[in-house]
């Protein structure tokens, strides 16, 4: 039996699960076509980074400088095999180089040496600011005047827009994970946030924390990545999968790990299915080779 499961990142709008679910279809092909599982969520990663509502390639969050994207992507597979880039800029699908670096000595490429290295493998030169990430942006420079003058928590007191903060500020991480009946593999790809410095890296890029895949199954988190990180929070529950606990039990511990002010999301996914969640709701869809067919 395969089975993948993809979200759109933490905070996502429910309502966008055809996003995911065209996603987890996506992987399906790979698998179909007798590709793995490492093949099948960089597929479907790469359809999530196209969406332009969700906060990973053409959907990333412009910086406060209004011209700033810099993004993140990571893989790994359960046989032991990671690679990321971190703050790399202008590729249309950051996770496509993340699976390019699989191949070599190296597991993190960074900043201008992860673009170049891009440029090197023949991927063009994107810029992936769009409208919508323009339109996030003024409304989080239009609250108060001096955003310098506002914490994170000042802006959620006061937020006044209909269209919620965390939705304004961006979706974190599109992620997938998938099991093809031999080996389990993640993937994880961000957009940032806006209100960060230039050069900033979360959990995303950084293995155990927004990501892990091992003889158990494979986990892709999204949320808060400060707090995923130090957490290393994607390790701690594959080791609940290791335990023995099912996914579901998996996916419920992670939400009640961290404090409730951290917002976070988590899919599962393990020999025998698989699980999603979060704490402020979040667009993602799974299924296995049955369901598919």
């Amino acid at each position: 039996m395969s089975i993948i499961v993809c979200h759109g990142g933490s905070s996502s709008n429910p309502a966008y699960e055809d996003g995911p679910l065209r996603a987890c279809r996506t992987g399906f092909e790979m698998i179909d076509q007798g590709k793995n599982a490492i093949d099948a969520v960089i597929a479907a990663t790469q359809n999530l980074e196209d969406d332009e509502r969700f906060n990973a390639g053409s959907g990333s969050n412009l910086r406060l400088d209004g011209t700033t994207i810099q993004m993140d992507a990571s893989c790994m597979t359960s046989t032991g095999l990671f690679a990321a880039v971190a703050a790399i800029e202008r590729v249309k699908n950051p996770i496509a180089v993340a699976r390019r670096l699989l191949d070599t000595p190296h597991i993190l490429l960074v900043g201008d040496g992860a673009t170049n290295y891009a440029r090197q493998c023949g991927f063009d030169d994107y810029d992936p600011t769009t409208s919508r990430a323009k339109k996030r942006l003024q409304k989080v420079l239009s609250v108060g005047g001096k955003l310098d003058e506002w914490s994170r928590a000042d802006l959620e007191q006061a937020w006044n827009f209909e269209t919620p903060l965390r939705e304004v500020l961006g979706t974190d991480t599109v992620g997938s994970v998938a099991w093809d009946g031999q080996t389990f593999a993640s993937a994880l790809s961000s957009g940032g946030t806006t209100i960060v410095l230039r050069g900033r890296v979360g959990d995303v890029p950084l293995p155990g924390c927004g990501l892990y895949a091992g003889k158990a199954g494979a986990i892709a988190t999204t949320g808060d990545g400060e707090y995923i990180a130090r957490s290393l929070l994607a390790y701690r529950a594959y080791l609940e999968l290791e335990k023995g606990q099912s996914p579901e039990q998996t996916v419920n511990w992670a939400l009640n790990e961290l404090a409730e002010s951290v917002d976070i999301g988590i899919i599962v996914v393990n020999h025998t299915g698989y699980a999603g969640g979060a704490r402020h709701g979040m667009a993602w869809h799974g299924q296995s080779a049955r369901e598919s067919a």
